[in-house]
């Protein structure tokens, strides 16, 4: 089977479908990768793709004239590579790469929403606007595909109830799933050291755990927050000032992005995401969870989905840094962080590991 896998950032397709693309590959799949630009084209070939081939997209962009430029692109492409499955993620793949598949008669079109992200978790008004065309865009896409896979049932709803989603066609899985041989098991470090690793944006919840982080440490200075992230452009992006004063009084320590984040999960005895994006099941608990830590989330979309209040770690209100410190010092107790961490790696081990993942991916996409 040829398949052609549309994707919105490169650094995605090795980080979160590479064990996917893997498994295509062992299968005998031919797979061509699509991405924006030439970031990490080597580590994308050293998955056993076929071929990777640029096409020019700005995720954030509204460009009506760019999104045509982008779809015209996608038709191109697939009448040079003739895929069998045309298989998309993230908005703009989603949207534009199953109506260019559609419009080309490949064989089979499926789609994967990796959660609503910021149009459906906005309010302003320009927000509702782009929602309500995002809305009518997603409706075409569907109707096209034989598969659109969801990773949480609230996203499922919110597709169905506002007329998006047709009847049948979703399938929800466990998340991109996560390789537990590489995010292995280490010892829990002797002090608490409390970890969140995210793009540094506001939706994810970063001001808020600075803040806890802050009231955390008058009441235990032993503590230590870490947070991995890198700046970014994207719109509420957070810039270096705003987190100067906490790093400045050291109430977290900033450590700059990585490719590889294992080593800073082993440092860890906690992680923290207090996330407000409309997540679909963020990677980033998977891989906390698979090294047998606890872990500390919002009661939100995507959040909450693997972690079980009071087993694995704790949920706690959106938007809230005084829960959010009251159960980072509960879990100052290292024994009660090491019970909570034994149980995250049970459920990963049972529900999220990538094997698992995979076979309900292979089973949506029908390779």
């Amino acid at each position: 089977m040829r398949i052609l896998v549309v994707s919105a950032k490169n650094k995605t397709v090795f980080n979160f479908r590479g064990d996917l693309i893997r498994d295509m590959v062992s299968r005998g799949c031919e797979v061509y990768v699509t991405g924006p630009n030439r970031d990490f084209v080597e580590d994308i070939l050293a998955l056993g793709v076929t071929r990777f081939i640029e096409i020019p997209l700005v995720k954030d962009n509204t460009s009506v004239t760019g999104d045509l430029h982008y779809y015209q692109a996608l038709k191109k492409v697939i009448r040079q590579v003739s895929p069998d499955l045309v298989f998309g993620y993230n908005i703009k793949p989603v949207i534009y790469g199953s109506m260019a598949a559609g419009a080309c008669g490949v064989k089979r079109v499926c789609a994967m929403v990796t959660g609503l992200g910021r149009v459906y978790g906005g309010r302003s008004l320009k927000t509702r606007g782009i929602r309500f065309i995002t809305d009518r865009l997603y409706r075409r896409a569907f109707a096209i595909c034989d598969r659109v896979i969801f990773q949480n049932g609230d996203d499922v709803r919110e597709m169905t109830e506002n007329g998006c989603l047709p009847p049948g066609k979703a399938v929800i899985v466990g998340g991109s799933g996560v390789n537990m041989d590489r995010f292995s098991r280490a010892p829990m470090p002797e002090a608490p050291v409390f970890l969140m690793v995210s793009r540094i944006i506001r939706e994810k919840g970063v001001m808020e755990y600075c803040a806890a982080a802050r009231e955390l440490k008058k009441a235990h200075p032993e503590a230590r927050c870490l947070l991995l992230g890198g700046f970014d452009s994207s719109i509420g992006a957070l810039q270096p000032e705003d987190l100067s004063p906490y790093i400045e009084d050291g109430s977290i320590e900033l450590c700059p992005e990585v490719k590889d984040p294992v080593s800073y999960y082993h440092k860890a005895s906690v992680f923290v995401l207090p996330s407000y994006y409309r997540e679909g099941l963020p990677r980033t608990i998977l891989e906390a969870m698979s090294c047998g830590r606890p872990v500390i989330t919002t009661d939100w979309t995507g959040c909450r989905e693997a972690v079980e209040d009071g087993i694995n770690g704790y949920l706690v209100p959106v938007r809230d840094s005084g829960s959010l410190e009251k159960r980072m010092a509960d879990l100052c107790d290292m024994d009660r962080a090491q019970e909570m961490g034994n149980e995250a790696l049970r459920i990963c081990s049972k529900k999220y590991e990538v094997s698992i993942i995979n076979r309900q991916m292979r089973e949506a996409l029908g390779y």
